[in-house]
Parts: C-alpha cells; sequence; structure tokens
C-alpha cells in the first residue's frame, strides 16, 4: 500500500446547489460539503506533506483551467476552474478554499470535462511514482454532461490506477433504500451516465445521504506495519554454545494504543507597530512542531528558571543556573540526591538482543499478567531458513500447549523488557504474538481470606452458618445478578431476535479520542459556528437499553436484600453531646469498651498523638476537656518543629496541624485552633523553634492551614478577607 496521496475533489458549484430539497433547511451545497469537508480536514489534521489535495469547480462563473482557450478539440471546459492546485493541504489552504467554495449564477458546466481534467492535474503531478491516486465528483446532476467520450475515459482511469468515486445529491440508491420522486429529466439520465462511468472504470457510486450518515461512524486508522526490532531470536548463546538457536526474525506492532491529539498553546501576534495598546508578541521565531505559522497566531515558547532559599537574596530566593542543578528523585515526599558517577551505576547498560530464558504451560500462565500493547514477532523476510526455523518453534509451542518467556532488548541502551510469546498459526500464516510481562516490583499481593471458610482463633473452621459466610440463598442472588450483566446474546437480529452479541468489540470505540477528532475538524473548518453535539454511536453504550438496565436493576436490589447491605451514614459535623454519639453499624457499645478504668488518658503520647487526641476529644465530656486537648496538640506540634533537622518532620507537624483544625471546625469550637495558629505563626517566623522554619510556613500556605473563617464555620469570628491576608503574610 502506497503512503503517497493524490486526491482532487469535483465539486458543483451551480446555481440549482444553492435550493434545499427533500426537506432539508440548508443548501444541497453545504449539505453536500459536510462530506467534503470532514475528509479535507481529516487530512489537515494528518499532518502528511505525502498527502496531496486538489479541487475543482464545476459550474463557476468564470473560467480557470489549464485547457482554456487551447487548440481546437478542446471545447467543453468551460466553468470550470482550478480552486487548489495538487498539492499538500495546510490550514492556510483550507481558509483560502473555504472563501472559493460558493454557488454560481450559471446552470453551465460539464463535470465528464472536470474528470478530464482532475486526471491531467493527477498524471502531471504523480507522474510515474506509486501513489494512491483518487478524484471524488460531488453533483446534483442538474447539468448536461457529453458522455462520448465515457469508454475512453474509464479506460484512462483504470491505465492510471485511478478510483473514481461519484456522490450524488439525492441519487437514487436501491442498496441505501432512497428514491427521489419527480426528478427532472436531465438528472436521469446524467445518473444513468455517471452509473455506467463508474462500472467501467471499477469505481464507487453512492448518494450523498449515505456518505453523510457513514460521517458519525468512527474511522478505525490504518497505519503501516512499523517494525520494533530487526535481528536475531536466540534460545541459549550462539556465540558459547554451537547448538544454540538462533533465527532471524523481524517484530512488528500487532495493537498499539491510539492517542489524544495533544493541545497546542498559542497567542495572538501583533506587529511590532502599530499594533493594540497594551498587547506585545510574547512568541516569534522558532516555530513549535504539530503548530502550523498562520497570520493570526504564534506558538507559545516555554522558559524556566530555577530558584534556591537565600536569606540574604531580595525575597528571600535566589536565580540558579540549570547546570548548578543536582539530579535527584522522589522517594515518597522527599527527594533523594544521586550523583552522575552514582547514577551511571545503576544504568543497565544494554545491547540489542532478543533471547527465550523460558518457557511455562499455558494453563498455568494467569492473563491478568499481560501488560501492554501486543507485538508479532515473524520470519526475516525472503529468508526460507528462517521461516522453517521459526516454523518448527512455533508448532512446538502449540504441540506442547506452552508459551516462551523474552527477554528484549529493541536497540542498545534501552532498558529490557520481559515478553510472553504465544504461537499462533493460520493456513498461510504463522507468528508468535507478544505481550509485556510485569517484573517482580510491578506484582502486588493483598491477601483477603477466604468466602467459603472462616477459621476462628482456636484453630476451627466453620463452613456453615457463620455471619461471614455466605448462605446458599446469598449465593443463587449473586449467580442471578451475574448472569443478568450477561450481554453476549442481548442484541436483536433482524428477526427481533435476541440472539447477538451487544457491544461487539469492532463497535466499540473511544468516545474521549474520536470526539475531540471531531471537534477538531468541524472546527477547522467553521471557525465561528457552535461545537457539534456528540453522535449517538459514541453515546450508544452510555446509555444501555432501559430494559437492559431494569433487568439488571432488579436483580441488584434482590442481591441487596439478601446481603443485607446498609448504607453508611453520613459523617457528622457539629458539636455534639455525651448523649449524642452516632451508633455503630455493629450495634457494640464502643463508648462503654473504650471508658473502662485507665482508658481516658490524661496526657497525649507524642508517638500516637493524632490517635489519642481523636480519642479525648471524642471522650470530652465538655469544652474544657476539648481545650486541654488542643492545648496538648499544640504543644506537640511546637516539640515537633523543634526537634526537626532541616525539613525532615514538616510532613508530620502538617499532619498533625491539619487534624487539629478538622477536629476544631467539626466539634464548632473553631476559635480554638484560630488562637493555637495565630500564637504558632508568631513563633515560627520569629526563629523560636531552634533556628529558621520559614519554609514549615511556606508549605503550611500551600496546604491551606489558616485560620477557620465563618464561611467555613458559622461559629467563627474570622471574616473570609482576614483568613486570606493571615495566609498572605
Amino acid at each position: 500500500m502506497a503512503d503517497k496521496e493524490a486526491t482532487v475533489y469535483i465539486l458543483d458549484l451551480g446555481s440549482s446547489m444553492a435550493d434545499c430539497h427533500n426537506g432539508r433547511t440548508e443548501s444541497d451545497l453545504d449539505w453536500s460539503m459536510r462530506y467534503v469537508w470532514d475528509k479535507i480536514s481529516t487530512t489537515v489534521a494528518a499532518s502528511r506533506k505525502t498527502w496531496n489535495v486538489g479541487v475543482l469547480g464545476v459550474r463557476t462563473d468564470e473560467t480557470n483551467n489549464p485547457l482554456e482557450g487551447e487548440e481546437e478539440g478542446c471545447e467543453g471546459y468551460e466553468n470550470i476552474s482550478v480552486l487548489q492546485e495538487l498539492g499538500p493541504m495546510t490550514m492556510n489552504s483550507l481558509e483560502t478554499l473555504r472563501r472559493h467554495v460558493k454557488t454560481g449564477d450559471t446552470q453551465n458546466g460539464d463535470c465528464i470535462s472536470a474528470i478530464v481534467l482532475a486526471i491531467e492535474m493527477i498524471e502531471k503531478f504523480t507522474k510515474t511514482l506509486k501513489y494512491n491516486r483518487k478524484i471524488i465528483l460531488v453533483t446534483d446532476g442538474e447539468a448536461p454532461m457529453d458522455s462520448s467520450d465515457i469508454g475512453d475515459i474509464a479506460e484512462k482511469m483504470k491505465r492510471s490506477s485511478i478510483q473514481l468515486t461519484v456522490l450524488g445529491v439525492d441519487f437514487d440508491d436501491v442498496e441505501f433504500g432512497f428514491k427521489e420522486e419527480d426528478k427532472s429529466s436531465i438528472k436521469k439520465e446524467n445518473e444513468e451516465i455517471l452509473r455506467d462511468l463508474v462500472e467501467k472504470c471499477d469505481g464507487l457510486y453512492g448518494t450523498m445521504a449515505e456518505a453523510i450518515a457513514e460521517l458519525e461512524t468512527p474511522r478505525v486508522k490504518m497505519i503501516k506495519p512499523y517494525k520494533t526490532y530487526d535481528g536475531l531470536l536466540t534460545l541459549g548463546d550462539p556465540n558459547m554454545h554451537e547448538d544454540a538457536m538462533s533465527i532471524n526474525v523481524e517484530r512488528y506492532f500487532k495493537t498499539h494504543k491510539a492517542t489524544v491529539p495533544p493541545a497546542s498553546r498559542v497567542v495572538m501576534k501583533t506587529e511590532s507597530n502599530g499594533g493594540p495598546s497594551g498587547v506585545t508578541e510574547t512568541a516569534d521565531g522558532d516555530e513549535m512542531q504539530g503548530v502550523e505559522p498562520t497570520p493570526s497566531f504564534s506558538a507559545v515558547k516555554d522558559a524556566r528558571t530555577y530558584k534556591v532559599n537565600d536569606p540574604d537574596a531580595p525575597g528571600g530566593k535566589r536565580d540558579v543556573d540549570f547546570a548548578e542543578l543536582a539530579k535527584g528523585y522522589e522517594y515518597g515526599r522527599t527527594a533523594v540526591h544521586i550523583s552522575e558517577s552514582d547514577y551511571n551505576i545503576t544504568k543497565i547498560e544494554t545491547t540489542k538482543s532478543f533471547s527465550i530464558v523460558g518457557f511455562i504451560y499455558q494453563e498455568k500462565y494467569e492473563p491478568f499478567l499481560n501488560m501492554g500493547e501486543t507485538g508479532m514477532t515473524i520470519a526475516q523476510k525472503f529468508n526460507d531458513a528462517a521461516a522453517l526455523k521459526l516454523s518448527s518453534l512455533i508448532h512446538s509451542l502449540h504441540e506442547l500447549e506452552s508459551y516462551a518467556v523474552a527477554r528484549i532488548v529493541t536497540k542498545d541502551g534501552k532498558e529490557p523488557t520481559l515478553v510472553l510469546l504465544a504461537p499462533h498459526i493460520e493456513p498461510d500464516f504463522e507468528c508468535l504474538y507478544d505481550v509485556p510481562l510485569p517484573f517482580a516490583e510491578d506484582v502486588r499481593n493483598y491477601p483477603f481470606p477466604p468466602l467459603g471458610k472462616v477459621i476462628t482463633v482456636q484453630g476451627t473452621t466453620i463452613t456453615e452458618n457463620h455471619r461471614n459466610i455466605p448462605s446458599q440463598e446469598l449465593q443463587n442472588a449473586m449467580d442471578d445478578y451475574v448472569d443478568a450483566m450477561d450481554i453476549s446474546s442481548w442484541e436483536r437480529n433482524d428477526e427481533g431476535n435476541r440472539t447477538m452479541e451487544y457491544g461487539p468489540v469492532e463497535d466499540l470505540f473511544s468516545p474521549q479520542l474520536h470526539r475531540i477528532n471531531q471537534v477538531i475538524r468541524h472546527r477547522a473548518t467553521y471557525p465561528t459556528q457552535p461545537v457539534p453535539p456528540t453522535p449517538a454511536i459514541l453515546l450508544k453504550y452510555a446509555n444501555p437499553p432501559e430494559d437492559l438496565v431494569a433487568k439488571v436493576k432488579s436483580d441488584l436490589e434482590d442481591l441487596i436484600d439478601k446481603a443485607s447491605v446498609k448504607r453508611v451514614p453520613p459523617k457528622a459535623k457539629g458539636r455534639r453531646d455525651k448523649g449524642d454519639k452516632p451508633k455503630p453499624i455493629s450495634g457494640l457499645d464502643i463508648d462503654a469498651l473504650l471508658k473502662q478504668p485507665g482508658n481516658k488518658r490524661d496526657k497525649i503520647n507524642p508517638d500516637k498523638a493524632i490517635s489519642d487526641f481523636k480519642q479525648k476529644v471524642e471522650l470530652a465530656d465538655d469544652q474544657a476537656d476539648i481545650e486541654n486537648a488542643i492545648k496538648q496538640m499544640g504543644a506537640i506540634v511546637r516539640d515537633i518543629v523543634t526537634k526537626s533537622f532541616g525539613d525532615q518532620d514538616y510532613e508530620r507537624a502538617i499532619e498533625h496541624i491539619g487534624v487539629m483544625r478538622d477536629i476544631a471546625d467539626q466539634y464548632e469550637y473553631p476559635d480554638l485552633f484560630n488562637s493555637f495558629i495565630r500564637d504558632f505563626k508568631t513563633r515560627l517566623l520569629s526563629g523560636e523553634f531552634n533556628g529558621n522554619h520559614r519554609e514549615l510556613w511556606w508549605k503550611m500556605k500551600h496546604a491551606r492551614l489558616g485560620l477557620i473563617d465563618n464561611k467555613e464555620s458559622e461559629h467563627s469570628k474570622v471574616e473570609a478577607e482576614e483568613a486570606a491576608e493571615f495566609l498572605k503574610k
């Protein structure tokens, strides 16, 4: 398949295209251009210089084409204009073309002559190079056509490998199910002429309604095979062992993730002189990849500066050069420095290789270990010996019902990857499919107790009549719920019977990807129009059929009833009296358990301050107990900051302050916390806590650990403006 394309669109711009037909509210031209603009904007979005577009206008008021006014025998090319020469399509050319596409005041102009011109344009541009050559004709068929040379034109297109597509406005199409009544005799005759031409040159013929109806269906992008590895597949080391296996192979992507188009940041361009006042050109010079320079916009250029804390510098910060920075990595919330020499030691020096390291039976492999995109390994092209060797390996794996585990480095210096090789055999094709495997560090094991049995403290195993073991009634309800979600045969066939799969893989599209692409194409074509609604096909599975939802909901309600699922009550907020504690779902009297002698601690343990603080507040009898708890917690926070080595304990202090703030807000004692935070800030900024800990205040501002204002709590006496000013200073 050629990667180069040359497409010429022939647009009928006659006066009849300005009319509206068959109940439409937009003109035939605007309606037809929906399809054309979608195709052209897709080409623009691809940004491929090898995809070329040309546009011819038929029945234009003027005549502008290469065969205009030539020697005798070239009559019939009047009222045909080249709106765009065949070449790469850009946003600028799209904007220019949009201004030229408008209906004229004439009925003269021959579409067959325009096809001849399009053939000349394609042959002149492509010469003898390998191209996909296409001509797309859009017309309403209301102007006379000269059909005397139909046979010669068809032969010419077949010799030049040009595919002709004819899309007619309200043309009859039996397969699509459309037939226009009371059409003119000229249109009937032209439909027969164009259908005959298409049949002779093996082209495509259809009505425009079908083409527009298919626009909402996302088009799956077919791409050229991308080779990820070309070299030896080995089993053992051929350099050390004579009997080691070595096969010349090529590896390609089988599946590859389609990414959403990234957003490009641009600014309005202004002239250095005479521009709008107060506006300066913030970006010029270098162009950004993927952003086409236009008269109105310019790409945004990034500039970074690096600062470090310096009490002697203005503002407490000073700029540093990038070359002075040290490399570091996040370990939790701590930045760990690593020198260049240490980094070089940890970096794996790899060479390009593809080697099998082991085998595993298919029945022992867990599918959930698959990670990432699928690759496909085949024998090296035109190498019969390699094909025979690889075929032997594939058949051996198939017969033994096994997979191979391989280590692959696609090029020197790249990180190694473990892949699982699975055999695939068809009558005319054999290969090894592969999927990435996780390393030990990628696997997380989370043990859960078994559902079918309970082991008591004494070691007794209970398998029935226990609250943690599902009853037979509950298991039946769960089975019914799972069966209700089976959609493998929910879709109705043509006879109305539910035998087809609901949501087959080939009909599932990424709403995010295709919606953004649709909006981009529409905005490029119609800059001032509102964004069109989301196509129904992208929302089909977001809104499943009501009868399917009702069926599943019925079984779900039965499951909830059998499982005795209870809603967790919302967390209560506000001052609570001693006897106004929420009752736990378990029914246990937690207060009675906690209020045993010795459980009501007078002092909060600094090693587990948060849990002790919460318990002390929970068991408080009056405001004095809560005030005492906050005072103790404040003392612990001040001690943490005082003993902190640099910023080592800042996160711990912030966590403690955050808990104090939440509890004070929850129990409606904001003034207690506000008094603490005012005093803490004053001491912190004055250097009372054994040195300069100003950075902690910056982190607290970032965490919004300031005063509790009256918008957060109606019991606070602090205004919102005062709270905001408190954080600014």
